[in-house]
């Protein structure tokens, strides 16, 4: 009888663990998924692989969840998961190159044609930086990363991230100015 009951007892420890780690599994999936996935489809540039990527980044987070012990730091190391990913489906395969013209993003800001165009200038500007250059922007524009996260993130110098983060705006100023018309020091002020 006493075996019986230690049975029963260990089997509701072992429930009332996986609800919790469920439980934090979810909050963590609500509150990071559009920034997660917002990220990976900026790395791949294809909605239906970048819904593959997020969804294996998750079910990474999953099995290894115990091992995230800052909760604040939960989005940067999903960002991890899903650039390690990322790299790993570049290792098995070539997916098909998608046109970037092709791709739509939405914005809610403005439907004024000047806008829509210097937005798309913009994006343009983005997608034409070296991939050096890119990356850190990306998490820091899209991830709302520090300096230091970044460097974290990609495993370099916070002085390496810093400095191309300086030569990747300077990059997007110059040439979204040149093609906008506007003078690279009033940019973006109307």
């Amino acid at each position: 009888m006493t075996e019986n009951k230690k049975t029963k007892k260990s089997q509701h420890n072992e429930s009332s663990e996986f609800t919790a780690r469920r439980a934090r599994y979810e909050t963590l999936v609500s509150c990071l998924y559009q920034d997660v996935y917002r990220y990976g489809f900026w790395l791949c540039k294809s909605q239906p692989l970048a819904e593959d990527l997020v969804q294996e980044t998750f079910l990474r987070a999953w099995r290894s969840l115990d091992s995230l012990q800052n909760e604040n730091a939960a989005k940067a190391w999903l960002f991890t998961i899903l650039r390690r990913e990322n790299a790993r489906l570049y290792e098995r395969y070539r997916p098909e190159l998608v046109d970037v013209d092709e791709q739509v993003v939405v914005e809610k800001d403005s439907d004024e044609p000047d806008h829509k165009m210097e937005r798309r200038w913009l994006l343009d500007a983005i997608n034409r930086l070296e991939k050096d250059y890119r990356e850190p922007l990306l998490l820091q524009i899209i991830g709302g990363f520090s300096g230091k996260e970044i460097a974290s993130i990609l495993a370099l110098n916070d002085n390496t991230i810093m400095t191309r983060l300086f030569r990747a705006r300077s990059k997007i100023i110059n040439q979204f100015g040149a093609k906008s018309g506007k003078n690279s020091s009033n940019l973006f002020q109307d």
